[in-house]
């Protein structure tokens, strides 16, 4: 009886544990004994996707240093100076992080996996920190009372919707725009960082830039294991 109770639960479940090794897919009937066998097998280390996320994204709250991107809270540096060029920058940086945060809501919830969730929960922290130098600096937020996927840039505004559209109909779509989208950033930080005085926003773009390098790797990472 225990034995027939097993076999139940590992068909619900759609995997047998066999001699050790993991079966995962449908259970069908063996046409010989008359019990049953998975048609597709895998080892026993195959990774579940909670598995998956602690090797490769850290928990919850392990902040910046693991690659779920979430940014530690450190006291804003004092302000400098800005040239005109910069601040055009500045408020160039809050439509990118407002760009990726919007795809990552949007592909978290297209497709089953933690990595957009929470980097797209990094991306609303960057673009706080972003909104905070654009109001020490008097930068007009082109952001503002904006919703979910609309940008007042219309060459940003194209960016996204052909993102998105990459990315919407397959996950591994979706993790290569992810990819896409972080080393985007790592270039425009790395230029905007050059020639950058200003203590506060020079501190807000290096920590945007290890941000998108952990980033980045998450992406790397979840695409090898496709």
């Amino acid at each position: 009886m225990k034995r027939n109770i097993k076999i139940a639960t590992a068909v619900t479940a759609g995997a047998l544990a066999i001699g050790g090794v993991l079966a995962v897919g449908p259970v069908i009937a063996d046409p010989g004994s008359g019990g049953p066998v998975a048609a597709q097998t895998t080892s026993q280390n195959m990774l579940t996707d909670a598995q998956h996320q602690a090797r490769h994204h850290g928990g919850p709250t392990d902040g910046i240093r693991q690659h779920d991107g979430t940014c530690d809270g450190a006291a804003l540096a004092e302000q400098g100076t800005l040239t005109v060029a910069q601040k055009a920058t500045l408020a160039s940086m809050a439509e990118e992080e407002k760009l990726a945060h919007d795809l990552y809501t949007a592909f978290a919830d297209r497709h089953d996996v933690r990595v957009f969730e929470r980097i797209s929960a990094a991306e609303t922290q960057h673009l706080t920190a972003v909104r905070t130098l654009l109001d020490r600096y008097d930068v007009t937020d082109p952001t503002a009372g904006k919703p979910a996927g609309e940008f007042s840039d219309p060459a940003v505004q194209a960016t996204y919707d052909r993102l998105l559209k990459q990315g919407e109909d397959s996950l591994s779509g979706a993790l290569k725009t992810g990819r896409t989208v972080e080393t985007d950033d790592i270039a425009a930080l790395t230029k905007a960082l050059s020639g950058l005085t200003a203590p506060d926003t020079r501190q807000v773009y290096t920590n945007l830039l290890a941000a998108s390098e952990m980033h980045l790797t998450a992406f790397e990472h979840w695409i090898a294991d496709e």
